[in-house]
C-alpha cells in the first residue's frame, strides 16, 4: 500500500464520517444519535462528522426493524459506501427486530440485509454506548484495508494539479 493510500487509510480511522438511517423505528434511537451530536457528549470533536451522503460515509449507523420496503432501500445506501465501511445496528429493534419481530412485514434486524459489525442494545440505546459502539467500529475500521485500488484516484489528482499548474496558460491578461 502506498503513502497516499496509507494516508487516506489513517485519515478515515482517525475522523470517520458517518451516516445515519431510520428504517422505522419509533425515534427512540433516532434521538439518542443526535444526542451524540449535542454539546453534552460532542462526537465532533473526535472528529466524528454525521453527514448525509453516503459517498463521503465510513460508517451506517441503522436504527429501526428492517420491512421488505426500506430492505431496498438500506442495502442501496450501504452499497454507495466506499470500502472499507462499517455498519452499527442501534437498539433492539436495528439488532433483532424488537418488540416487532413477530410482526408479518418485519424481516427483522439489520444483519438479515447487510452485515452488521457492531450491535448496541437498548431501548433506545444511550448515548454513551452509542459512542463506545463508534469506537468498536472504529477498530474493526482499522484492521481493514481498502480492496478497490486508488490508482484512478491518485491519476485524478495528478491531472488536477496539472491543470492547477498550467492555469496561467488559460487566463485571459488584459
Amino acid at each position: 500500500m502506498g503513502f497516499f493510500q496509507d494516508l487516506l487509510h489513517t485519515s478515515r480511522v482517525k475522523s470517520p464520517w458517518l451516516i445515519h438511517f431510520d428504517c422505522g423505528s419509533c425515534n427512540g434511537c433516532d434521538i439518542e444519535v443526535l444526542a451524540c451530536l449535542t454539546p453534552v457528549y460532542d462526537v465532533e470533536r473526535f472528529g466524528i462528522l454525521n453527514i448525509g451522503n453516503p459517498k463521503h460515509a465510513d460508517i451506517l449507523v441503522v436504527s429501526g426493524t428492517v420491512n421488505p420496503r426500506n430492505a431496498k432501500a438500506l442495502k442501496n445506501i450501504y452499497d454507495q459506501m466506499p470500502d472499507p465501511k462499517a455498519v452499527i445496528a442501534i437498539g433492539a429493534c436495528g439488532t433483532s427486530g424488537g418488540v416487532f419481530r413477530e410482526a408479518y412485514n418485519v424481516l427483522g434486524g439489520i444483519d438479515k440485509v447487510i452485515p452488521v459489525d457492531v450491535y448496541v442494545p437498548g431501548c433506545p440505546s444511550k448515548p454513551e454506548a452509542i459512542i463506545d459502539g463508534v469506537v468498536l467500529a472504529l477498530e474493526k475500521l482499522k484492521k481493514r484495508r481498502p480492496e478497490k485500488d486508488t490508482e484512478p484516484l491518485v491519476a485524478d489528482l495528478k491531472k488536477a494539479r496539472e491543470f492547477y499548474e498550467n492555469r496561467e496558460d488559460r487566463q485571459v491578461t488584459r
